[in-house]
């Protein structure tokens, strides 16, 4: 199984993207960064990097008075900058949320009783299945501090949690005629494929609702895989306007699904509401049909 293609239409504004014109006045100026504000619901992994070489000997110094043996580096960071009396210290270091590798937001709790959140997300080892999702808001008024070096779209964060995606393919029931072999073949295609869709910055509609139904929602891999054992691929995933939002935003993401032998394609869709910073499906899946 592959995604050939994620269309998301239409776009909202791009991370760090601010609105253009010359800034006249100070009240001008923040309504302009205040329009510049997007709601995020990103998928990835938090990293850990240090603001100056102060903070880094200081945590230095704290792994050192502790009992690290038999642990890596990074698993010795990791439970040092999680212990209560090094709680200071995960406040002083920049958490860096990537996607795919890549450096994409630097993120700030908007309550600071959340730093440890960010904390235990750094985790003892790199895990290819392992994901974080953060929700929160792009905020160009915020203030990163000794962080900013990093020149990356500050997102204050309301939510953050972690999560295994194999966890996730545990919704699917393997059917009693399929081989056991076979059952996990088709899983691990599966799983390559959620991977592959949650590579965006979750900053627009359309990946904010992805984002959503891929942690959210198990039923769509429970589809997918029904499909494919019908000899259907996952060949696109669209995210469409929906006709029936109301005073309310929703969009309609769009699973395409094609025959590996005869090339015919059937569609199924979520109408999900993104409204509000916190998204939810509205209704089940379902048959799609292009005049929907």
């Amino acid at each position: 199984m592959s995604v050939e293609e994620i269309r998301d239409e239409p776009a909202d504004t791009a991370p760090g993207e601010a609105a253009t014109g010359t800034c006249r006045t100070c009240e001008a100026h923040r309504s302009r960064a205040a329009s510049a504000r997007s709601f995020v619901y990103a998928l990835g992994q938090i990293e850990l990097r240090f603001p100056n070489q102060g903070v880094e000997k200081e945590l230095a110094r704290s792994i050192s008075r502790a009992d690290t043996t038999g642990l890596t580096d990074r698993q010795a960071l990791s439970t040092v900058l999680n212990l209560p009396e090094n709680r200071y210290l995960a406040r002083q270091v920049c958490y860096v949320f990537t996607v795919q590798g890549v450096e994409t937001y630097l993120l700030l709790p908007r309550d600071p009783a959340d730093y440890g959140l960010l904390a235990e997300a750094v985790r003892p080892d790199q895990q290819v299945t392992a994901l974080d999702c953060v929700i929160g808001v792009i905020d160009p008024l915020v203030d990163p501090g000794p962080c900013a070096s990093l020149s990356l779209p500050t997102v204050s964060v309301d939510q953050v949690y972690s999560f295994a995606v194999t966890d996730l393919l545990e919704a699917i029931e393997k059917p009693e005629s399929m081989a056991g072999e076979t059952f996990d073949r088709a899983s691990e295609d599966l799983l390559r494929t959620v991977l592959r869709a949650s590579g965006n910055t979750g900053a627009t509609d359309g990946h904010r609702a992805l984002n959503h139904l891929l942690v959210r929602y198990s039923a769509i891999y429970q589809t997918t895989f029904e499909r494919s054992m019908d000899g259907y691929s996952l060949s696109s995933v669209d995210v469409r306007p929906s006709s029936v939002g109301g005073a309310r935003r929703v969009v309609d993401v769009v699973f395409s699904y094609t025959s590996r032998s005869t090339d015919v394609t059937e569609k199924k869709y979520v109408p999900v509401d993104v409204t509000d910073e916190f998204v939810f499906h509205r209704n089940g899946i379902s048959d799609y049909y292009d005049h929907h």
